[in-house]
Parts: C-alpha cells; structure tokens; sequence
C-alpha cells in the first residue's frame, strides 16, 4: 500500500537503490546483508519503501516499509479537525456506534490504546460499510461520514499506515483476552470453528509461506482461524498461523487455547476438514463434546445409508421441516478401537439428490466425450476415469496398443447416485437428527464470516510490507467481523419477526439503505437531517432498536458537535 504523500527519497542513506518493473520504478532499502558461507560472500536483504514520482526523480510514495525504517521522516497527519464534506451519512454510523457501546468495545481498546482507539474504531466502521480494507481511501470515507475518533479529525493515509504499524501483538492478544473475558464461563458453548487462508502481495512476512491455498494465486499465504459462539451468536477469538500448516493439526493448538481462555464446558461444531481419528481421541481425552461432518469414509457412509434407506425419507415423523429434510439417528462406534458409541445423523433431501445427480451425470458425460474424442489413439487420462469405465484397446499391455472405446460400468455409477441426496453428521453427545442439524447449521454464521471477511471487508490479499501492519490489520478485521456479525444476527432476528421475507435485511443490502439517511449543510454552516426516514429505513433501524426521533436526536448531537469543532478551529 502506497501513501498519497510524497517525501523526498533519502539517497544520502547508504543502501538506496532503484529498480524499474514494468514503467514503474521503485525505490529500495538495504536493512542489513546475510552472510552465505556456500558463496563466502554476504548479500544484501533488501525491501521496498516506496515508488518513484512520475516527472519528480528526486521524490516517492512510501509504503508501510518506509515508516519502519525511517521513523524520523514527518509526514503530514491530517487535512484538518472539522474539515468535511457538507452532505455526511449517518445512517450505517448510528448502528456501528451503538453496538460498540453495547459491546463496551470502546471502553476495552481505549485501555489498550488510548486516544487512539477511536480512529481503530472508525478503521473497523470503514471496512464494514464500504466493504473494503484499503488504507489510502479511509480518508474519503472519513471525508463523508461522523467519526468516532477525537474531535473527528479526518486523518491522512499515511497517519492510518503509521497507526497500524505501531498497533502490536500485545495489544491485540489483550484485547482477546478482555474480550473473552466478558463472557459467561459457566455456560455450555458450541463453538464453530473454522479456518482461511489468504495471498500475500509482497513484504518480509513470517508467517507467509507457500501451502494448500483456496484460492490459489501462486502466492505465499498465511492461515487465520477464527472460534465461534453458535449459542450467542458472536465470534471468540482468532489465530493467525503459518500458511504451510494444514487445518487438521492446528485444530488440537485451538482446543488448548479455549481452555486457556476459561472456558470449562465447550463443544465444537467442525468443518469435515479437521476429521480425523487423532483429533477426535483428542477431544475425548480433553472431555469435549463435538459436532463433525463426516469426510470422506465412502465405504461407512455407504453401510449407514443402506441400513436406513427406505426407513425414514418419505415419513412425517423424521420431517425437519426448517430445513427441508428427512432425518434419522443411530448409535454406533466410529472406528474399531473407539472407546465410545456415537450418533450418526442421517440426512436426505430431495433437493440435494437433484442437484448433486445432476453434478454426477454431468461428469460421466463430460468423461464419455473425452473418451470419444480420444477413440483410435493413444489414450493419455488420469487414473480416475478408470473408477467410472472399462477402457478397451487393440493389443492391450503392448507397445502399439491403441484405446478403442470406454464401456460404462453402470455398476459403479449406480451405487453414486444412490448415495446423491444424502448427508451425515456424527456427535458425540445424545441429541437428536434436528438438535444435530441445528447445531451444524450455526456455522453457516462462521462461514458468512469468512465470506464477508472476503468479500464484503475487501480482503482476498493482504498488500503489506510488514509483520506489524499484518498482525493489525487481522486485528481490526476481527473486531470488525464481532460488530458485522452481531448487525448479520439482528436483522434475521427481525426478519423473523416480521410477516414477509424483504431483501433489505441483509448486511450489505441494510447498509446501502442506511447511508442514505444524510445530514446536509446549509448556507447557516449547521448540518440537518436532508429528509425524513423511510419505511424501509425504519425497518431496518427496528432491527437495532433504534427509532426515528432516535435519529433526530443523533443528528442535532452530532451538528452540535461538529459546530463547536469549527467554532474551535477559527478562535485558533
């Protein structure tokens, strides 16, 4: 990320140097040499601060790097106190602010950070509502909207950068340690868990490395886990780890650290990824209840299927009707040394078998094509084909042998699409196939999470230079997802409550509705309302109990507020 601000490049600074990529020359800095006893010579590592000015050669843009090393250099922080736009937007403000206060996340960073946890603040409200994580445009936001920062100063990109980078791991350790804090120990708690990885741009970055993306941009990646509350609602706490790491081992350093956090009486709803034998020993010997969907194990699966089909899919009895399906439960062990009996939930739907029928025959006949198309020549194909058809050749297993045609082995097929429409969860605690399924479900709020995380906050790639700014930036997305996930939970709570489905009582969708609430600036220099709210702004606002006379009252607060910083800066 490049600052908006130029600064003059230090060429008095031993280790200075330029090099252009693709018209674009960058400057870099030689922080120290490494020493390779192969080569009996040392070379320098070198790292990016910034990029040339076009026209300007003496002059660049800095980056995160530039800050690290070159702390002494000023830069300019902000474009004035009361400096704004006269149209502000309020709206999505008015509910971010009070669920902070609800949350009481103000009172927990300013003992964190002090004067400074407002602009973390505002950075957290930034991501939400503009649905990304680029710092050089926080100013427009700020620009355009009410903050929570001190005397609402619209700081720079290159304040925000500086900000960032001086924001640590102790502090953000704290915070989830206060965080947790709040809540009831007491309790049972689910907790869904559930892990990402992102690509990393560029930047000397530990826990970057090459692993099992996702999204696979042949890039380094780094891994972030996230602890979920399924009962209330809210996330717990996050990890960040290493990108060569797979979900599977990192699962049993997670368990340890919900104990360490206090929490005495936990399950946890997994993704079929952290299935394996190891881990759930582990989870007994720890006493931990959990839900997992089963991964793989198509022989199992198979078994329990066929011993309950034809039992349970047609009848009202097994309807769980929430989610459209049939279910049914039985009490088996998981693997033949297993110490405990378990409950295997199993699940049909008419929908799913369409769907993933559909996805089997469209396969055959994707293959059947290939094979076609390949008759009366040499047949170069991936071991699978031969799972789902005979390959037949002239003078098989010689050096001239030609493919003639693929034979399907309906067999095969057949036993696939018996088992289309079908799902299993397995517990370990006695529940029942909807208790189950409710369960499992709630990770479809730790999932929307991610995708949120992804999508809506802007965050397929972290483009930093520097751990610091890496381990703060997952920082403030964390206390951005507790904030966008509890606005995710209220409006479906009111949906609910409300008689007809509506397409505004989603995150994205109640924020673009709630931006339109504006306050304008007259002639007089005093901001108003611009018109009344809405029905469907109402709608939403009921979601967070917040009313219209609520808003009339926010807005005077706020034009107040805004006068006296003006009235402020011209007695200066």
């Amino acid at each position: 990320m490049f600052l908006h601000d130029k600064v003059k490049i230090p060429a008095e600074e031993p280790g200075i140097s330029r090099k252009t990529i693709r018209g674009t020359t960058y400057v870099y800095y030689a922080y120290g040499r490494e020493y390779h006893a192969d080569k009996k010579y040392s070379i320098p590592k070198n790292t990016s601060i910034g990029k040339c000015v076009d026209g300007e050669e003496d002059f660049m843009y800095p980056n995160a790097n530039f800050l690290k090393y070159f702390p002494h250099v000023q830069l300019p922080e902000v474009k004035g106190h009361a400096f704004r736009s006269g149209c502000l937007r309020i709206g999505a403000y008015l509910v971010i602010r009070k669920l902070i206060a609800a949350y009481r996340l103000d009172e927990i960073l300013e003992q964190l950070l002090g004067k400074e946890s407002g602009l973390f603040l505002d950075l957290a409200a930034y991501t939400i509502v503009t649905e990304g994580n680029a710092g050089q445009y926080y100013p427009d936001y700020a620009f355009n909207h009410p903050l929570l920062t001190s005397d609402m100063r619209v700081y720079s990109d290159s304040k925000v950068s500086d900000f960032l980078h001086k924001i640590s791991r102790d502090q953000a350790i704290g915070f989830q340690n206060a965080w947790n804090a709040t809540h009831d120990h007491r309790e049972k708690i689910y907790i869904s868990y559930d892990s990402t990885n992102k690509n990393c741009q560029a930047g000397d970055l530990d826990l970057a490395e090459f692993g099992h993306p996702k999204d696979n941009q042949g890039k380094p990646i780094l891994n972030i886990a996230i602890g979920y509350d399924r009962k209330n609602s809210e996330p717990l706490f996050y990890e960040e780890y290493p990108g060569s790491i797979v979900d599977i081992v990192q699962l049993q350093r997670m368990l340890e650290k919900a104990q360490g956090y206090g929490y005495q009486h936990i399950g946890f709803i997994l993704d079929r990824g952290y299935f394996s034998q190891s881990n759930i020993h582990y989870m007994d010997q720890c006493g931990y209840d959990f839900v997992i969907m089963m991964k793989g194990m198509k022989p199992l699966v198979k078994e329990l299927v066929d011993d309950v089909k034809g039992r349970f899919e047609d009848k009202r009895e097994y309807s769980i009707r929430d989610y459209n399906v049939s279910g049914i439960t039985v009490k088996r062990q998981l693997y033949p040394s297993d110490k405990h009996e378990r409950y295997f939930h199993i699940y049909y739907s008419d929908r799913k078998k369409s769907a993933e029928r559909d996805a089997v025959e469209y396969k055959i006949d994707h293959l059947a094509q290939f094979l076609k198309e390949n008759e009366g020549g040499q047949l170069q194909h991936d071991s699978g084909i031969e799972k789902y058809f005979d390959l037949i050749y002239y003078h098989e297993g010689k050096a001239d042998e030609t493919f003639m045609y693929g034979r399907e082995r309906y067999d095969v097929i057949d036993e696939e699409i018996k088992l289309c429409g079908y799902f299993l969860i397995i517990t370990s605690e006695e529940m029942t196939a909807a208790e189950a399924l409710d369960l499992y479900k709630g990770r479809d709020a730790s999932e929307k999470l991610f995708r949120g995380d992804k999508s809506y906050l802007g965050n397929r790639s972290y483009r930093i230079q520097s751990n610091e700014s890496l381990h703060a930036k997952i920082f403030v997305e964390f206390v951005a997802l507790i904030l966008r996930n509890k606005m995710h939970f209220l409006l479906k709570e009111q949906m609910k409550r409300n008689v007809k489905r509506a397409n505004y009582m989603n995150v994205p969708a109640a924020i673009r509705e709630l931006e339109k609430i504006e306050m304008v600036r007259l002639t007089d220099h005093v901001y108003r309302l611009d018109h009344a709210v809405t029905a469907t702004q109402k709608e939403i606002l009921k979601a967070f109990a917040i009313s219209e006379p609520n808003v009339r009252a926010a807005a005077t607060e706020i034009s107040q507020t805004l006068s006296d910083l003006e009235h402020k800066e011209e007695t200066k």
